[in-house]
């Protein structure tokens, strides 16, 4: 696709936002024009601020539920907070004088409530550091219920088509591998806190069956498929 296709196909889709509330961009070649543009830092110079906006308006049309990413930025710092908090209250005193949630299980369900919280949190707080420390913007905080429950960060295209390949990469692929470290990072602190077998096999199966998880599907329609897309650009 040349600057000829990229304008013409930009162009379809701008009039296809004029004149109606919802637009498939695929089904009008926007991706294939985000593609090319991807390849040749010229396509992005002349037209990365104008993807951007197709971008955004087709998203703000689509998604209901967005709020500013500032504020999904704080729910993440404050989440993880909480569910650091979460695990460091079972290690509260000694079996004699502890509260009732550092006495089993409670201690075992709210370590596990805690670490559930910190994976939930750091993933996409993960892709908003690595993204802007690459130069990436981000203008929403979202979510898309039942489809894709798990909040998000919404790209800024047009920074996000500045930013080298590689770096983009590694942003797709930061949220997959916080992921992955939180449990297996939190099983020293669990045989720590003196939790019951079956909560610490359950620390260790989360992070085994997020790998399993990441091989299987990840790979095909998610983190991994984005950076498995950029990493090849960058190459």
């Amino acid at each position: 696709m040349d600057a000829a296709d990229v304008e013409r196909t930009l162009r379809a889709c701008e009039d296809a936002l004029t004149e109606r509330e919802r637009v498939d961009l695929s089904s009008l070649g926007f991706w294939k024009a985000v593609s090319a543009a991807k390849r040749d830092p010229q396509l992005v110079a002349r037209y990365g601020e104008r993807i951007a906006r197709i971008d955004r308006a087709a998203f703000e049309r689509t998604v209901r539920l967005r709020f500013p990413a500032a504020l999904g930025v704080a729910v993440d710092l404050a989440g993880a907070a909480v569910g650091i908090g979460l695990m460091a209250l079972t290690f509260t005193g000694s079996p004699a004088t502890a509260p009732f949630w550092a006495l089993h299980p409670w201690k075992e369900l709210m370590f596990l409530a805690g670490m559930g919280a910190v994976i939930g949190t750091t993933h996409t707080l993960a892709h908003w550091i690595v993204g802007r420390l690459a130069g990436i913007r981000f203008t929403h905080w979202f979510t898309v219920p039942p489809a894709k429950p798990q909040p998000g960060f919404k790209i800024d295209y047009a920074s996000y088509l500045r930013t080298p390949a590689a770096a983009r990469a590694w942003m797709h692929a930061s949220g997959a591998i916080v992921t992955k470290v939180v449990p297996f990072a939190a099983y020293p602190f669990a045989l720590s806190a003196g939790l019951e077998p079956w909560a610490i096999w359950v620390v260790l199966g989360v992070g085994v069956l997020q790998l399993v998880t990441d091989a299987l599907f990840s790979v095909r329609a998610s983190d991994w498929k984005k950076f498995r897309r950029e990493i090849r650009l960058a190459g």
